[in-house]
């Protein structure tokens, strides 16, 4: 290991962690990585070896059978994963993300029902905010929660992007719930979290529940993105979220700020294997009678690239320390998704430049690196809504 993304003041269990995860990573993950990604093969292999591991259940608490870790130790694992490859990382993220939302807001009754399953991956999380025609506009949600006679109620809508949409049995949906507020509240009131129980694969796979198939996708391969039909989708109010309607808005907020973390965590460890992939050809491919490394131009580059990498990294692990400690971190982790999704696209590009013609080849890693790149850029909120939230935040605090 080089002297990039070194983070200090970890414990022993940390590091050994970490350790652990990049050893699985260089052994399991990078050999296999660009033929299953070409192939567009999912991992089932690799992710065995994460159940093994333990990580499905990394942050749960040890009284749900997880290792109770923070989210500096999941960040920085993530980190490593997508180092090696970055749909893997995919795999975690979302059932992750579940996974939180349920131990921060959920029922006691819900919580022991699910998160020991989760813990070891039995019970894979999947999480649905996104439509056909939402963007990153949350409150156009058209998804329809209709309450019934008898307390239950019936789904209705087109969700889109699930990563893990096909693998996954357990779904967090946001839906649109009029009942329980008033008509002139807030659009932001008016949604509910539905833990949506279904069976793993494609087609129908609960009644009322469609999972077409996977979308083909430039990146970002190998894991399962889909959209998901729900029609009349019977499902009884225990299943929503914390057993109250109308806080979904909020719950999901929640879990979208930590993903920003886990985003930026994926951006920095593709921006390190793309220095370390850019910074090895240099000094292996000759020019004019001397390694390319030591022409001025690729030298500043190299140059700039590590310090892309190294303040990326650091406001990653930042935000995470600041959640970690109980404190309200929607900026800091915006303005570290924002910054390593940017700087890992600007990274990736300087390694591929460095390449030459070889980076266009894909027998070259660089060239799967540069189309997992751009999914940073839109993942968990693009770099506009970064900086809107940033923005308004900031004119609170500095207010004249």
């Amino acid at each position: 290991m080089g002297r990039l993304c070194q983070t200090d003041g970890l414990s022993d269990i940390q590091t050994e962690i970490l350790k652990t995860v990049r050893q699985f990573v260089e052994a399991k993950v990078m050999p296999v990585a660009t033929e299953l990604e070409h192939a567009d093969e999912y991992p089932t292999e690799i992710v065995e070896g994460l159940k093994e591991l333990g990580l499905f259940g990394l942050m749960i608490p040890e009284e749900y059978g997880g290792l109770g870790e923070s989210l500096l130790t999941y960040a920085l694992c993530v980190e490593e994963i997508a180092r090696g490859w970055m749909s893997v990382s995919g795999v975690i993220n979302t059932h992750f993300i579940v996974a939180h939302m349920l131990l921060k807001h959920g029922t006691d009754e819900q919580k022991q029902k699910y998160l020991p399953k989760m813990a070891t991956g039995e019970i894979r999380g999947a999480f649905s905010m996104s439509e056909p025609g939402l963007g990153s506009d949350v409150s156009a949600v058209s998804t329809k929660a209709t309450k019934g006679d008898d307390g239950s109620y019936s789904i209705t809508g087109q969700k889109m992007w699930l990563t893990n949409g096909g693998s996954s049995n357990l779904v967090a949906v946001l839906c649109r719930t009029d009942d329980g507020v008033d008509e002139g509240a807030s659009v932001y009131k008016k949604m509910s979290t539905f833990l949506v129980e279904k069976e793993p694969g494609f087609g129908e796979t609960a009644p009322g529940v469609t999972v077409p198939g996977k979308i083909d996708k430039m990146g970002y391969k190998g894991i399962d993105t889909t959209e998901m039909i729900l029609e009349n989708h019977q499902i009884s109010a225990d299943q929503i979220l914390g057993g109250e309607p109308g806080k979904g808005f909020f719950q999901m907020m929640d879990g979208v700020e930590v993903g920003r973390v886990n985003v930026a965590a994926r951006a920095c460890g593709i921006a390190l294997r793309a220095f370390e992939l850019g910074i090895g050809y240099a000094q292996q491919r000759h020019t004019f009678g001397k390694p390319i490394a030591e022409h001025q131009a690729i030298l500043f580059r190299l140059a700039e690239m590590a310090t892309k990498v190294e303040t990326a990294h650091n406001m990653m692990v930042r935000a995470a320390r600041l959640k970690d400690s109980g404190e309200r971190m929607d900026v800091e982790a915006g303005m570290a998704k924002m910054v390593a999704s940017e700087y890992c696209n600007e990274v990736v590009e300087a390694s591929f430049r460095i390449h030459g013609g070889y980076g266009y080849s894909k027998e070259y890693e660089i060239e799967r690196l540069y189309r997992e790149a751009a999914f940073m850029l839109i993942g968990e909120g693009t770099s506009d809504i970064q900086k809107m939230i940033i923005g308004r935040a900031l004119l609170k605090d500095y207010k004249a």
